[in-house]
């Protein structure tokens, strides 16, 4: 079996845009993958980096996913040391690979990979409550997430919304007092609302300076936090510790580092008690099944950064099934509310999600089925490449 061609869809709509990429055999057998940018800057730069890339998969043999793997990494020049644009191309790359792979053999590639250690996988809601700005209507949003099954939530307490509805982290590293004071007003509030028995995690996004960031965790420490997010930028490794040091509340980290070195330096610093690989730009599936591994050395568990389409959920599902110290994985459930949003998949897990948690699939490959109607509208590039012996 050899790889023909590639194509590059750079799908926009409910506010994200996530970069797919579809690799096609000479045996009629397609996989997708996923470039994890689909929100911030960045998909029209991975997109040109998934078509700089795609010359050097013309004639290869996709089973070959580890070694293509190897040479995108060694010759890409600017992926050694990390870097979102090419750790998402290479992601998106590798897990179309499998993807072929898995539909090539008939199983799932969770199979491909030892097998799955867990036949459903614990998930959690996030994005429930983005469209307000005050603390009441705020923590009152956790009805709809609890009416559907969800007994874990996590949100950003210090994050607030423009006046045209967009969704605004921190700026310059800190906040005005009244401010500083709604954010933990709302965390109050929202443990209120949803009792002693919901897990709550609380995403700083490296928000805010040391002054602020240790009153707020002194605020938080009897509430029961499952864990805090990016207390400090992701690069302040001295600040990570420093930050443990200060708190009894576990510290998740992981969205923004890649490969296994990036995740090898936050571990060190004994500060970390949940990694947070995101499959689409950590370096793929298998990276992250030994980014996994390597965690596990350090008696850290995996909760999977997910926030771009269902594809990226299919994928990170399939990670949560094979590893055994999985936490659980990220959900976005409320996407589809947006009347824009492209639904790129005929079989999202999304809409399988009972009682908080998803089942592992048993369909080829990574399971997602799809939608190619949805998808076509935004397809940027088809290297048309031939095959060669």
């Amino acid at each position: 079996m050899k790889i023909t061609h590639v194509a590059i869809y750079r799908v926009e709509g409910g506010g994200l845009r996530p970069v797919l990429v579809e690799i096609s055999t000479d045996e009629g057998i397609t996989g997708f993958g996923e470039a994890g940018v689909a929100y911030g800057y960045g998909a029209a730069a991975v997109a040109g980096m998934l078509e700089d890339m795609a010359p050097h998969l013309a004639g290869r043999d996709p089973s070959h996913v580890r070694a293509i793997w190897q040479d995108l990494y060694d010759h890409s020049f600017w992926a050694k040391g990390g870097g979102a644009i090419t750790f998402a191309a290479i992601s998106a790359i590798e897990l179309a690979l499998w993807d072929v792979k898995g539909k090539a053999v008939g199983v799932p590639v969770h199979e491909l990979l030892g097998g799955p250690v867990r036949s459903e996988v614990k998930v959690y809601a996030n994005g429930w409550n983005h469209e307000y700005d005050d603390v009441a209507k705020w923590a009152r949003a956790a009805a709809r997430p609890l009416k559907d099954g969800y007994r874990a939530l996590k949100c950003y307490p210090f994050a607030h919304e423009l006046p045209d509805g967009t969704f605004r982290h921190v700026s310059a590293r800190v906040v005005d007092d009244s401010r500083f004071h709604r954010a933990v007003e709302r965390v109050k509030a929202l443990r209120a609302e949803v009792g002693p028995e919901i897990e709550i995690m609380l995403d700083l996004s490296g928000g805010v300076c040391d002054d602020q960031l240790v009153r707020f965790l002194d605020v938080c420490r009897d509430l029961d936090i499952r864990w805090i997010e990016e207390p400090v930028d992701p690069f302040n490794l001295a600040g990570l510790a420093r930050t443990a040091a200060r708190t009894a509340i576990p510290i998740a980290v992981g969205e923004r580092v890649y490969g296994r070195a990036g995740f090898r330096n936050v571990l060190d610093t004994g500060a970390v008690s949940i990694v947070m690989p995101d499959i689409a730009n950590c370096g793929g599936l298998l990276e992250a099944v030994q980014i996994a591994g390597m965690a596990e050395t350090y008696n850290a568990r995996v909760s999977p950064h997910n926030c771009a389409s269902s594809l990226c959920s299919a994928a990170s599902l399939a990670l949560c099934a094979v590893i055994p110290n999985a936490m659980n994985l990220e959900i976005y459930p409320y996407f589809s509310d947006s009347n824009s949003y492209v639904q790129v998949l005929e079989n999202p897990l999304e809409r399988e999600i009972r009682g908080g948690v998803a089942g592992v699939s048993s369909a080829p490959g990574l399971g997602a089925i799809i939608d190619h109607k949805a998808i076509a509208p935004f397809k940027v590039f088809d290297s048309g490449a031939t095959a060669t012996a």
